[in-house]
């Protein structure tokens, strides 16, 4: 019986997933993004706005989320990678659900100590866009978690599975793909402040090398949805 083989990206780290110029357009798209973000940020932060509704904010995050996924699902389409092949390892027994909810779990307590580590040292705050962006009544949470599931598997997918790859591939090494995709991965964030996209950036790279290492980005979905979500509702 012939079998389907899904090609971890440890072993497809040198492999094109899209052609370059897609990942040129996907890298611009990404650019124009930050910098809608960085719009929104300057409005939901003005005295005018600080009350106002914090739902067209959540539904354009969805929409650029998506959207990016759908981008980059239409490139890795061009030279048959499937979405199965952008995720990596499957979950073949409860044992392996367990591990990458523990793995995802234990990044995040890592960060959660660097980040404190940084803010000791640094005397670093919040994100110039944090206050803005929190949610105050039920619908508004409903949809702060609905953007921090999307988050987590969208830019996992975007991020470490097609833009890591992409990068691996054009420079024969999966390290310099790891650091160009977090750098691509920070960027997209600089609307928060310079703080913070270097931080993110730091994230980012602590997202790859799991990725590498687990051969799947399960693991950092689980980390990055969960991260957004304390964030938001547990100040985290």
């Amino acid at each position: 019986m012939a079998s389907v083989v899904v090609r971890p990206i440890e072993s497809a780290s040198h492999e094109a997933v899209a052609p370059y110029w897609h990942t040129a357009i996907l890298v611009g798209i990404i650019g124009l993004v930050a910098i809608g973000g960085a719009f929104f940020q300057r409005q939901g932060g003005s005295p005018a706005s600080a009350n106002a509704s914090r739902i067209p904010l959540y539904l354009s995050l969805l929409a650029a989320e998506w959207g990016l996924f759908r981008m980059a699902r239409k490139g890795s389409l061009r030279t048959g990678t499937t979405l199965k092949q952008l995720i990596g390892t499957d979950w073949h027994s409860p044992r392996g659900l367990l591990l990458d909810v523990v793995l995802g779990i234990a990044l995040w307590c890592l960060w959660e100590r660097l980040d404190r580590a940084w803010t000791l040292i640094l005397g670093a705050g919040h994100a110039a866009s944090i206050g803005g962006m929190l949610p105050r009544n039920p619908v508004e949470i409903t949809l702060w978690l609905a953007v921090s599931l999307s988050a987590g598997f969208c830019e996992e997918v975007v991020f470490r599975g097609y833009c890591q790859r992409q990068f691996a591939a054009l420079t024969h090494s999966r390290w310099v793909g790891v650091l160009l995709q977090a750098l691509v991965f920070g960027v997209g964030h600089a609307y928060e402040g310079w703080e913070p996209c270097i931080k993110i950036t730091l994230y980012g790279m602590l997202f790859g090398l799991l990725a590498v290492w687990r051969k799947s980005l399960r693991p950092g979905i689980i980390c990055h949805a969960w991260s957004d979500i304390a964030a938001g509702l547990l100040g985290f």
